[in-house]
C-alpha cells in the first residue's frame, strides 16, 4: 500500500529553494541585519566556519562578531574564497 503525504508536511529545502510552505522567506534569506537574535553573540557554528575561511583568506579572525556580522562576514569570505558555493 503507498504512503500518502501528510497534508501539513514542510517542504524540503534545497540551496535553490529558501522559501517555506507558506510563502514567506526562511532564515537563509531573510536580511542578517534583520534577525531578532542577531545582536547576540555568534554561534559555535559561525566561529568555527569564520576562522577557517580567515585563515584561508589570509584575514583576522574577530571573536566578537554578533550572529549578523558573523553571517555577512561568512559571504564576504565565501566570495573571496570561492567556498560555499554552489556547483
Amino acid at each position: 500500500m503507498p504512503m500518502s503525504k501528510r497534508k501539513n508536511a514542510p517542504e524540503k529545502t534545497t540551496s535553490n529553494n529558501t522559501t517555506s510552505t507558506n510563502g514567506t522567506p526562511t532564515d537563509a534569506e531573510k536580511n542578517p541585519d534583520e534577525w531578532v537574535t542577531g545582536d547576540e553573540s555568534m554561534t559555535g557554528p559561525q566561529a568555527s566556519y569564520l576562522r577557517t575561511l580567515a585563515q584561508e583568506a589570509g584575514e583576522e579572525f574577530d571573536d566578537t562578531l554578533t550572529k549578523a556580522e558573523a553571517s555577512k562576514k561568512i559571504e564576504e569570505l565565501q566570495e573571496k574564497t570561492g567556498r560555499g558555493r554552489d556547483h
